[in-house]
C-alpha cells in the first residue's frame, strides 16, 4: 500500500457534476473576474466566521499584502512576525516597504510566543502578524493584549486555519483583519490561486475592495495606486460549491487526527501535537517532530507514506532576509522545530485502512530510525 500525503483528484471526485454546472454559470454569463460568484462565497465565506466582511483575492499573498496597506503599514514600520511559517506571511511586510521583525515560536505549539513578541516590539511597531500555523489558533487573548499596550493593529494569517477557533470564537474576528489562503492544498481549496480578507471594519472592507481592483473607486478612477488582486469567477465558483461542506470535511480531519495521536501516543522518538486545550484544531497539517526527522522522512517514503515539511528553514535564517542580521540561534525554539518537523499524511478522505496502515508503517519507521 501507498497513502500519499494529501489526495486531490479523491477529494474533487464526487464534487465534479457540480463544480462543473457551477463553472457553466460562470461561461454563460462571462463573469470571469469577481461577479456574482465571487459575491455569493465571499457571503458565505464570513458567514462561515460569523464576520461581516469578506473580501475574494486572488492568493493568501495578496491578501496579507491588502490588509497591512489598508492599515497603514509602510516605510518606516515595523511588523512582527513569528519565525516559523510560510514565507508569504514576511513578503507581505516587505511588499510594503515596512520591515518585519521575527520572534520565536512557543516549545509546545510551534506557534507565536508572546512572551518572545513582547520583547522584540518597540515604538516602530505597527502591526502584529500572528500565524494560526498547521490549523491551531494562537493565544489571541495574550496577543491581542500586548499589540493593544503599544497600539499596534493585529492582522490573523489564517491561511492555514479556516473554521479554527480560540475559546469557541472563530479565527479571523479577533484582530482588525483576517488572511486567508484558498491554495488548492487548504482544508477549502480552490481550483488555482485564490485568498480572502475578513474585518469587521467597514472602512477596511471598502479600502481592501479598492485596492484590489486598481484602485477604483468607480470604472475608469482610480483613487489611489492599487493592484490587480480580484478572485476570478471560476475560482468564486468552485469556492462557493465547496465552503458548503468545510465544516464536515474539518470534522473528517479531526477525526484522523484523533486516531493518529491514541495510536501514536507515548511511541519514544517521536513527539505528536500539542492537546489542543482553549483551541479548535482544524489540522491543516498534522505536525509530528522527532531529533531523527530526516532519517525519519527517508524510512517513511521508503515505506510508501508521503510526508511534508512545513517549515525545514525559519524566516529569519532565509538568505533573503540576510541584510535583517540574524543568527543561527537567535530564535532558538523555532529553529529546533524547523529541524524536527514532520508533516504525516492528513485528508478527509481517508480510509481507516490507511489510517491504520500509517500509524503502523509510523511505529516501525521510528523504532528503525532509533537504532
Amino acid at each position: 500500500m501507498k497513502v500519499p500525503f494529501n489526495d486531490l483528484t479523491r477529494h474533487h471526485a464526487g464534487l465534479l457534476p457540480e463544480i462543473m454546472a457551477e463553472i457553466g454559470d460562470v461561461f454563460s454569463t462571462s463573469a470571469f473576474i469577481l461577479g456574482p460568484k465571487v459575491a455569493a462565497f465571499e457571503e458565505r465565506f464570513a458567514a462561515l466566521h460569523h464576520a461581516p466582511h469578506c473580501v475574494g483575492v486572488n492568493s493568501g499573498t495578496s491578501a496579507l499584502h491588502l490588509a497591512l496597506l489598508s492599515l497603514g503599514v509602510g516605510p518606516g514600520d515595523e511588523v512582527v512576525v513569528p519565525a516559523l511559517t510560510f514565507v508569504a506571511t514576511s513578503w507581505a511586510v516587505s511588499y510594503t516597504g515596512a520591515t518585519p521583525v521575527f520572534c520565536d515560536v512557543e516549545e509546545a505549539t510551534g506557534l507565536m510566543d508572546p512572551e518572545s513578541l513582547k520583547r522584540v516590539m518597540g515604538p516602530r511597531t505597527k502591526a502584529v502578524i500572528p500565524v494560526h500555523l498547521y490549523g491551531r489558533a494562537c493565544d489571541m487573548d495574550a496577543i491581542c493584549g500586548l499589540a493593544g499596550e503599544c497600539g499596534a493593529a493585529v492582522v490573523e494569517d489564517a491561511c492555514q486555519a479556516h473554521c479554527a477557533e480560540w475559546k469557541g470564537r472563530r479565527v479571523g474576528t479577533f484582530g482588525a483583519a483576517a488572511c486567508f489562503s484558498f491554495y488548492p492544498g487548504k482544508n477549502l481549496g480552490a481550483a488555482g490561486e485564490g485568498g480572502a480578507v475578513l474585518t469587521r471594519n467597514d472602512a477596511l472592507a471598502a479600502r481592501v475592495r479598492m485596492l484590489r481592483d486598481h484602485g477604483q473607486t468607480s470604472r475608469y478612477h482610480h483613487g489611489v495606486v492599487g493592484f490587480n488582486y480580484r478572485m476570478d469567477g471560476i475560482q468564486g465558483a468552485v469556492l462557493g460549491v465547496k465552503a458548503k461542506r468545510v465544516e464536515e470535511w474539518t470534522e473528517r480531519r479531526r477525526a484522523v487526527a484523533a486516531f493518529y495521536r491514541k495510536e501514536l501516543e507515548g511511541l519514544d522518538g517521536l513527539t505528536l501535537p500539542a492537546p489542543e486545550g482553549p483551541a479548535r484544531h482544524v489540522y491543516h497539517l498534522f505536525v509530528v517532530r522527532s531529533p531523527r526527522r530526516d532519517a525519519l522522512l527517508a524510512a517513511l517514503a521508503a515505506r510508501g507514506v508521503g510526508c511534508g515539511l512545513h517549515y525545514p528553514l525559519p524566516l529569519h535564517l532565509q538568505e533573503a532576509y540576510a541584510g535583517l542580521g540574524y543568527s543561527a540561534g537567535d530564535l532558538p525554539r523555532a529553529e529546533a522545530w524547523a529541524g524536527q518537523c514532520l508533516s504525516l499524511p492528513i485528508f478527509p478522505e481517508m480510509s481507516g485502512e490507511e489510517m491504520a496502515w500509517v500509524v503502523d508503517q509510523c511505529r516501525k519507521a521510528v523504532r528503525e530510525c532509533g537504532r
